[in-house]
């Protein structure tokens, strides 16, 4: 039996302190389900031990993303090593929606932006344990392979902001999901590794709602100070994230996300 806990903001930290991988998202996945019977209060404090880096296992060892090694998909340890570092973006994501409910909990915000913000934590847990598993049929777990921490890093420059904060995670973290993932589909439909491909489109499917939602409230937090929302993206990035933004764009993906091409253009590195 997981211990009550009094408000949304406590059982996120409470989530995030938490090291061991399978046992974060079994707290998240609480978290979001006594949030939606309401067992959890909004009440929030603004010097909340919301920690710095979240709670992580000894493994994997990181190591700049350069050195990251990467493997041909057309056997079982590149797919296994793909799925690791699958594992390694959907435990991040858990951490970075957990971080944006406890750190943000005392920006006065509608219910329905924590409704959200739990739905995608719920999402982002519920990934990792489909991509874990499948791992498992490899013969791996997280930890087995080398990853990088460098979301984690990006985030940290945006803890003291949040529209920065969604400016760079949904709109540009999640929304290069959006980019990259038919491809990965796509190869392994050819391969003809359909559990695989069942995983990533659940993934594809649930992050269009999660940049959604990000847009959603990066436009809301916008007009409520009345600034145009493609031009401040665009000032926050190139702030608060480094390097250009890299082509190919899935337009019609991030658009129907809220995305449109205003928002990134002028930040690619094709300089369009």
């Amino acid at each position: 039996m997981i211990r009550e806990t009094a408000s949304l903001q406590a059982a996120a930290i409470a989530a995030l302190r938490e090291c061991d991988p399978i046992a974060k998202c079994s707290l998240t996945r609480d978290m979001a389900e006594r949030w939606r019977r309401r067992r959890l209060s909004l009440s929030a404090q603004r010097m909340a031990m919301v920690p710095e880096r979240p709670g992580r296992p000894d493994k994997p060892v990181l190591v700049p993303p350069n050195r990251v090694p990467r493997r041909s998909l057309s056997s079982a340890s590149g797919k296994a090593a793909l799925l690791h570092s699958i594992a390694h973006i959907e435990l991040n994501a858990v951490d970075l929606a957990l971080d944006i409910i406890a750190r943000f909990a005392i920006v006065r915000m509608p219910r329905s932006f924590h409704d959200d913000w739990v739905r995608v934590a719920d999402e982002e847990a519920k990934h990792f344990a489909l991509v874990n598993s499948r791992l498992g049929d490899f013969g791996s777990t997280y930890g087995d392979f080398p990853a990088h921490d460098g979301l984690w890093e990006t985030a940290q420059r945006t803890g003291h902001d949040l529209r920065a904060r969604l400016a760079v995670v949904p709109l540009v973290l999640e929304a290069r999901g959006l980019d990259v993932t038919p491809s990965i589909l796509r190869q392994m439909e050819a391969l003809g590794d359909e559990e695989t491909a069942r995983v990533f489109r659940v993934i594809y499917e649930d992050e269009k709602g999660h940049v959604a939602v990000g847009a959603k409230w990066f436009r809301f937090l916008c007009h409520r100070e009345g600034l145009e929302p493609d031009g401040e993206f665009r000032r926050l990035v190139r702030e608060h994230f480094r390097g250009p933004l890299k082509p190919p764009f899935n337009e019609l993906a991030r658009a129907r996300s809220g995305v449109t091409p205003g928002f990134y253009r002028a930040l690619s590195s094709a300089g369009t």
